[in-house]
């Protein structure tokens, strides 16, 4: 049975573990309603639309404040 000669340091352990435990970005998809990218499965955060439907209400006053610091 194969044993280890010495004990490996933590750089070490740790480098070799981060080809595996590496953070990735979730798939995005486009919002069928505004074509923003959305996470799938989850409400978009824009419109507030989900599977055709709205599921949550958006303020139309701060979508109005975001266009006016965009527009200068």
């Amino acid at each position: 049975m194969a044993v280890p000669k010495g004990k490996k340091s933590r750089a070490k352990k740790r480098s070799r573990r981060a080809q595996h435990d590496k953070i990735t970005l979730p798939g995005m998809t486009l919002c069928p309603n505004c074509g923003a990218d959305t996470i799938p499965h989850r409400v978009c955060g824009e419109c507030g639309y989900y599977k055709g439907r709205e599921v949550v209400e958006i303020e139309e006053e701060m979508m109005d404040e975001e266009l006016e610091e965009v527009a200068g």
